[in-house]
């Protein structure tokens, strides 16, 4: 599969390549409509058309590649992960897979999530809670035929973080609750992990329709206190 065509790239001025080529490679990115699953220019067409070494390209790609936005297929290239545009925040959160950096994860979490709640009890038009509460209503569902609604769960969280309608909310807190499904499944394997926490998601609701924040702080709070519960139950 062939690269998209580079011919929108300009060259770079010689300060702050590294910065200079990452915005270079978001705008080309956003202007090519490129997706998740599809290619990235080759090195030698990225050297070529920016004007830099390969060094420099590589060192760019490995910041990407930490950061989750890109993979390297060998023999085939490089490969779009995740959507990416100039408003996109990405954090390295693929190292957290252990409990100490995951505890330490979840007290930034913590913080922001108890505030996206707040913004979105303030917030939240008839519109963000029709579609907040058709989420926890399949999240219910689910739950009750299965025992279990991860998916659910998050389209749930994801919903009220819309609500905020501060974007980057979603953003960060997606990648957070990225890394802590994967620890979930693995070393562990328990797709029910922090399961007790079902019956608070509701009150949550509840607290974000009525405009009311400190309800839904506490509701948030007492969520993530679970999560804790059983980061630390089931590492030790």
């Amino acid at each position: 599969m062939a690269g998209a065509d580079v011919a929108g790239i300009a060259p770079l001025p010689v300060a702050d390549r590294k910065g200079a080529i990452l915005d270079a490679l978001v705008d080309f990115i956003e202007r090519s409509r490129l997706m998740p699953g599809e290619q990235l220019p080759s090195e030698r067409e990225l050297m070529e058309a920016l004007r830099v070494g390969r060094s420099t390209i590589r060192e760019v790609i490995r910041h990407w590649l930490a950061l989750g936005v890109v993979e390297v297929r060998k023999g085939s290239g490089t490969f779009l992960k995740r959507p990416v545009s100039a408003n996109t925040v990405y954090l390295p959160l693929a190292i957290v897979n252990e409990r100490d950096a995951l505890l330490q994860t979840l007290e930034v979490r913590r913080g922001l999530e108890t505030e996206a709640g707040a913004l979105a009890a303030a917030r939240a038009t008839a519109g963000d809670l029709e579609m907040i509460e058709a989420r926890l209503v399949e999240m219910e569902r689910v739950h009750h035929a299965e025992g279990t609604a991860g998916p659910e769960d998050l389209a749930f969280h994801l919903s009220t973080y819309d609500a905020s309608h501060n974007p980057l909310f979603g953003q960060l807190l997606s990648q957070m609750r990225g890394a802590f499904a994967s620890f979930w499944a693995k070393p562990f394997d328990r797709s029910d992990f922090a399961g007790r926490s079902f019956p608070l998601h509701r009150p949550l609701f509840e607290a974000i329709a009525r405009h009311d924040p400190d309800k839904s702080r506490a509701h948030t709070l007492a969520i993530l206190a679970i999560v804790e519960e059983d980061i630390v139950r089931m590492s030790k």
